[in-house]
């Protein structure tokens, strides 16, 4: 069993309204400058390690890739360091994108 939850859009889309957690995004800084949830933060490697040793191990928080296969590898080390409420976005931004994709006029 994952230490972690995996939520798809919807579910994360409810939990950034109910819990406000930190919102990480571990594509590269090319991709997150391109477009990025808000108030997403892009997870480079001091940020990381700035966490995993004085985060807030009790707040919710909610890890985003590309297509959600590499968030899975860092919400389950934030759980292996004591985390206790970590997401992990089923499907990454670009399920994210398509959940919120503008309809157009019919």
């Amino acid at each position: 069993m994952k230490p972690f939850k995996t939520v798809t859009a919807d579910a994360a889309e409810q939990l950034i309204a109910d819990a406000k957690p930190l919102i990480l995004d571990c594509r590269d800084l090319k991709d997150y400058r391109a477009g990025h949830i808000e108030n997403a933060m892009h997870v480079h490697e001091q940020l990381r390690d700035s966490l995993l040793k004085k985060g807030d191990k009790a707040r919710d928080m909610l890890i985003y890739c590309y297509y959600g296969h590499a968030s899975e590898h860092l919400a389950e080390m934030f759980c292996d360091f004591g985390f206790k409420q970590v997401y992990s976005l089923a499907g990454g931004y670009a399920g994210w994108k398509e959940h919120h994709k503008p309809t157009g006029d019919l």
